[in-house]
């Protein structure tokens, strides 16, 4: 197995550790869940790269990668959503994307087409993990300085919700071209 599908198996790894580290209540929790998540992070953005550079880009790769992606970012969302930080509908409009982008790939790797991401996919990866750790930081120096109100309008419910919004239509519009494109590739009436 080549680096870049360790670093993607790595990632797959990390996402429990996140969420644990995350619920757990423990001091500086936040700031450890931080830690491990800009780690995942990180590996999304080597492992990539490190493929196309030394030409080891692989069909596991390309179908491994989207999905380890997908488990780091929705356990953050569901992290966010059991602390009051993110809205259900977010969690909702970001999970029925993934799912559909990855029926098609189902669909399309049957068919023997890999379809890997496309830019507005990695654009929508990349807000959504940059928001991740931006509320991550935020809530930790709130829990360590008390820095938003309790109530009103700027909560860290408020901006966190802001955050994840813009990238719920990143989602959206990332989704919309991915099935445009894909229904170009794929017979979806084949049995």
């Amino acid at each position: 197995m080549n680096t870049p599908n360790k670093l993607t198996i790595l990632r797959m790894i990390i996402t429990p550790v996140f969420l644990a580290v995350f619920l757990l209540d423990f001091p500086y929790h936040i700031l450890a869940a931080t830690i491990i998540f800009c780690i995942g992070s990180v590996t999304d953005a080597i492992d990539g790269r490190l493929a196309r550079k030394n030409l080891q880009v692989t069909v596991f790769g390309k179908l491994a990668d989207p999905v380890a992606d997908k488990m780091l970012t929705t356990a953050a969302l569901l992290a966010f959503m059991h602390t009051g930080l993110c809205n259900i509908w977010i969690v909702m409009i970001v999970l029925t994307r993934e799912f559909a982008v990855t029926s098609i790939r189902l669909v399309a790797s049957a068919q023997g087409i890999v379809i890997p991401a496309n830019m507005w996919g990695k654009l929508k990866t990349v807000s959504q993990m940059t928001f991740t750790i931006v509320i991550l930081v935020l809530y930790q120096i709130h829990e360590s300085f008390n820095i938003f109100p309790a109530d009103g309008t700027f909560t860290l419910p408020f901006v966190s919700n802001l955050l994840l919004w813009i990238t719920a239509v990143l989602t959206v519009i990332s989704g919309i071209i991915y099935v445009v494109q894909s229904s170009k590739l794929v017979d979806f009436s084949q049995k």
